[in-house]
């Protein structure tokens, strides 16, 4: 049954409206409502369906991104590239405005970050990663299909390692990374750079660089691995 993320069992896989977990965060999503109670202002639910096959793990929303929109990656930079990728992959339909409202679908893949609040200058503090890494994992958990992650940078890769209880030295990062996973389930975890501003500026992260970790997602989607 097809059916959005943030509804299947959304009393573990998302934060309240108002989660207290991180009193650092909470303070500045108040301070935010304040100052721009027209913004979404409150933890960003997963976007996608709960039968996707790929799942994509980002740091945390941005500000004037989905800590404004409601959406993950939608509303700032790092969206364009991240969905123009998943539109050209055929991983999305429709058209991407940089709205909530904007119609666009994910089709087998569902995007999510590993923080669900946005933390003051892009930054979470390890604690309030732990903290978060509760939902990370029921969000795992809640999509029986899951057959590839793609982690955009350093910090989802590692709060996913910790995530499935392995170690951080055994699967090191790097971009355009493959690690094979068969505990606590069988799946594939995929690298990139994340799709930020100042990597894609610095030619850190090319599209080409980009499209390539997700064209290799697909095929593994075609041709699973034994």
């Amino acid at each position: 049954m097809r059916g959005d993320v943030s509804a299947a069992a959304a009393s573990c896989t998302e934060p309240d409206h108002d989660c207290p977990r991180c009193p650092r965060l909470a303070a500045f999503r108040n301070a935010n409502r304040n100052e721009h109670p027209e913004w979404f202002n409150a933890p960003v639910p997963t976007f996608g369906d709960s039968d996707a096959w790929l799942l994509i793990v980002g740091l945390a929303p941005g500000l004037r991104g989905a800590n404004r929109t409601g959406r993950p990656f939608t509303g700032d930079f790092a969206g364009i590239l991240l969905y123009e990728t998943l539109l050209a992959c055929r991983l999305a339909s429709g058209t991407y405005a940089g709205r909530a409202d904007d119609g666009l679908r994910l089709v087998g893949c569902a995007i999510t970050n590993a923080v669900r609040c946005v933390p003051p200058q892009n930054k979470p503090a390890p604690s309030e990663i732990a903290n978060c890494r509760t939902f990370l994992k029921a969000t795992i958990a809640a999509m029986p299909d899951l057959k590839a992650i793609v982690a955009l940078g350093h910090v989802a890769h590692d709060s996913l390692v910790r995530a499935f209880g392995l170690k951080l030295a055994a699967l090191p990062f790097a971009h355009g990374s493959e690690h094979r996973l068969t505990v606590p389930r069988s799946l594939t975890l995929f690298d990139s750079y994340h799709c930020s501003r100042y990597n894609t500026n610095t030619a850190v992260l090319t599209p080409p660089m980009f499209r390539d970790v997700f064209e290799r997602a697909c095929r593994l989607k075609a041709a699973p691995i034994p």
